[in-house]
């Protein structure tokens, strides 16, 4: 079962949600980027399923650098930065390294929501990441606090297979943000393969929103495990 460790960062706590397979390795590893929701049930039950299939899964509380975390999901969201994200991805790398039972070359990223957003991020800044799978990460044109580039315009820096999913009734982002990002992706010669679902929105995965969509979930988690597997297997 997934469980709470605890690292620091420029010496702040911040919790990982973690769950490590049995044995002693060596084992792939996949860095979870959390969605808007914090590391709550479904982040447990992303990082159960990543063990189960042979991988050690952490996803890190981006929220805390807040203190106190704003109720409001809004605030806490929009006082998020890029440059933090990172920082708190490799201090969820450094403990994925110090279990001692994973194979640093054969790590992934994968996130939901604004997830998916740092999981493009990540896999653009940081080469020791193999692979990146995306769930409708928006906010994609935007970059978060001051003198960053968006992590559409740090594209070019991504050199590793994509797989990404994305609701058809979603708003942000909407079909022709995906567009547009498919479009970038191809010109720059980056390996990637989108999923695209009618009848689902964002969050269509999230099991504890109304959002939830059983069959693209049910879809979209098969070809993750496939993908993961070739990448990282």
């Amino acid at each position: 079962m997934a469980e709470l460790v605890q690292v620091t960062v420029d010496g702040d706590a911040m919790n990982l949600v973690t769950a490590v397979p049995d044995g002693d390795g060596p084992f792939p590893a996949v860095v979870i980027t959390i969605h808007g929701g914090g590391i709550d049930d479904f982040e447990h039950d992303i990082a159960d399923k990543l063990a189960a299939e042979g991988y050690i899964a952490a996803g890190h509380d981006i929220f805390h650098w807040q203190k106190p975390v704003p109720t409001d999901p809004a605030e806490r969201r929009g006082n998020l930065r890029d440059d933090l994200l990172i920082k708190d991805m490799n201090a969820c790398l450094g403990w994925i390294e110090g279990t001692g039972k994973a194979d640093m070359g054969r790590v992934g990223i994968l996130g939901h929501c604004m997830g998916g957003r740092a999981s493009y991020l990540g896999a653009c800044v940081n080469p020791v990441f193999r692979c990146a799978v995306v769930y409708y990460g928006g906010n994609m044109f935007v970059p978060w606090g001051e003198g960053g580039p968006s992590p559409f315009d740090r594209l070019d820096g991504l050199k590793v297979p994509v797989i990404g999913f994305y609701g058809n009734e979603d708003k942000n982002p909407s079909p022709d943000d995906v567009d547009k990002i498919d479009a970038e992706l191809t010109r720059l010669g980056v390996d990637h393969e989108f999923h695209r679902y009618d009848g689902a929105g964002h969050a269509f995965q999230n099991f504890l929103a109304d959002s939830y969509r059983e069959e693209p979930t049910k879809d979209s988690w098969a070809r993750t495990v496939t993908f993961l597997n070739a990448q990282l297997g």
